[in-house]
């Protein structure tokens, strides 16, 4: 299939079902305190994105039973939301997509509940940094396995690992699409591979962990976890290749 190259009208309607993205993890944050449950915070998150006249992305995609993935402390990516209760010292990992006339945003942060530790505080900023890092890095004419190796190493350089195994992804017409952009390059050689051009849409996730980056699937066959089961972190923008740089469509 390829990747697709977007044409402005198209970067707009994704343009407008991020900023839904954007608006709603807002309101996630806004409301993700000690004493509010996971379960009430997808209902608020659902709630908030049809009243924009959108649909939540995640509900019934590959059978996901939530609006949001809210993942809790050790666990990284795709929390399914539960009756649990936030208390002080939790970090939560939320992640969120939207849908609006057939074009699809994607975007996620974590947050910490209270006071947390200072070493979840570097854990969450290594995500939050890392991302941006790679942002400002992007250039036409960058191959994609440059940008995995990017990622790689300012993770890496902040004293942490990625996680294995998950990636980012294009991003359009459909929540996923081509090309896959995981957090690592691996054995692979930074050179190859298709190249970062004019106008192509995806998202790009650091999904951080502190020492053994192996993903566990718990017995709810959708929660991530590190080997190491260790707090992680999670962080994500979806973005367009406008100008020769990557413009943030999930920023308000």
């Amino acid at each position: 299939m390829g990747i697709y190259i977007r044409n402005k009208k198209e970067i707009d309607f994704v343009r407008q079902s991020s900023q839904i993205v954007a608006q709603t993890l807002e309101v996630v944050r806004n409301h993700a305190k000690v004493g509010v449950s996971l379960l009430e915070l997808d209902r608020i998150a659902e709630d908030f994105i049809l009243s924009q006249n959108a649909k939540p992305a995640f509900k019934g995609l590959y059978d996901f039973p939530n609006a949001t993935c809210l993942s809790l402390n050790a666990v990284i990516i795709h929390g399914i939301p539960t009756d649990y209760r936030l208390q002080e010292g939790d970090i939560l990992g939320v992640d969120l997509g939207v849908e609006q006339n057939g074009w699809y945003g994607d975007g996620a942060i974590t947050i910490g509940i209270g006071k947390i530790s200072s070493d979840d505080e570097n854990l969450i900023a290594c995500a939050k940094d890392t991302l941006y890092e790679a942002i400002g890095a992007i250039r036409v004419g960058m191959h994609f396995k440059e940008l995995s190796l990017f990622l790689e190493q300012t993770i890496t350089n902040k004293g942490f690992i990625p996680l294995e195994g998950f990636c980012g992804h294009g991003i359009g017409r459909k929540p996923h699409e081509e090309p896959e952009i995981p957090n690592y390059l691996g054995n692979l050689k930074p050179n190859q591979g298709p190249k970062i051009r004019e106008g192509m849409v995806f998202c790009i996730e650091p999904m951080v962990c502190q020492k053994n980056g192996e993903p566990l699937i718990l017995e709810d066959n959708w929660s991530v976890v590190a080997k190491d089961q260790m707090n992680g972190s999670h962080y994500e923008h979806t973005i367009a290749i406008i100008g020769g740089r990557a413009t943030i469509l999930t920023q308000i």
